[in-house]
């Protein structure tokens, strides 16, 4: 007479099995995407639902961190257009958005240390609750420089939020108020983060191969 198998080693065994399924697909190292060219990524690091809970969020933080006073929406070009465009409209309360053009990184996959300010706000700064909203921030050298031209125009308040924060900003002088997600050491595409312009309008955020 055979022994009947054992009920929780049978569930044991569904669990093990869902969780090897799991692991390969934490695995896997390449992910093909037809807007990509014929380059492959190494990983997807937040895909598209992650990123749509955590904006809104944000929305929502923000929203109750500024009760009163003019909020204006301050992104910086290019990097931030596909974040601020949804992180404004989880705002429910009035705001301005205006937008900085500051050129900090070439062809290359690190930051070539030099920033270049192409274009300055045009909506009137002083008085406003002023929020700068960055794609990512790694060295923080751009970010210095903006936040020290945006303090000379006697903002009411002046805060950054960011929705990639690599924790590698030792020259950053400044606190990020609002944080998105901590970043991977890894040079991250996708939902509006480019290399050499390309992959900004991938509806996810991933690694290069």
């Amino acid at each position: 007479m055979g022994l009947a198998p054992c009920r929780g080693a049978s569930v044991d065994a569904g669990g093990a099995a869902r969780r090897r399924v799991l692991q390969y697909k934490a695995r896997v190292t390449a992910v093909a995407d037809p807007r990509l060219s014929g380059r492959v990524l190494k990983r997807v690091a937040f895909d598209e639902a992650t990123i749509a809970r955590r904006v809104a969020e944000l929305g929502r933080e923000i929203t109750e961190a500024y009760p009163d006073g003019q909020l204006l929406v301050l992104g910086l070009l290019k990097g931030s257009f596909i974040f601020l465009s949804d992180l404004v409209r989880n705002i429910t309360r009035p705001l301005q958005v205006d937008f900085l053009v500051a050129a900090s990184y070439g062809d290359g996959m690190v930051s070539s240390g030099t920033v270049r300010l192409l274009y300055d706000p045009e909506t009137e700064l002083e008085g406003k609750h002023i929020l700068l909203v960055e794609d990512i921030i790694d060295s923080g050298r751009t970010l210095n420089r903006l936040m020290s031209l945006l303090e000379e125009r006697s903002p009411r308040s002046l805060e950054i939020c960011a929705l990639l924060h690599k924790r590698i900003a030792d020259e950053l002088h400044y606190e990020t108020r609002f944080v998105g997600f901590d970043a991977p050491h890894e040079f991250l595409v996708g939902y509006g983060l480019d290399h050499a312009e390309n992959f900004r309008h991938l509806p996810y955020i991933a690694s290069l191969q």
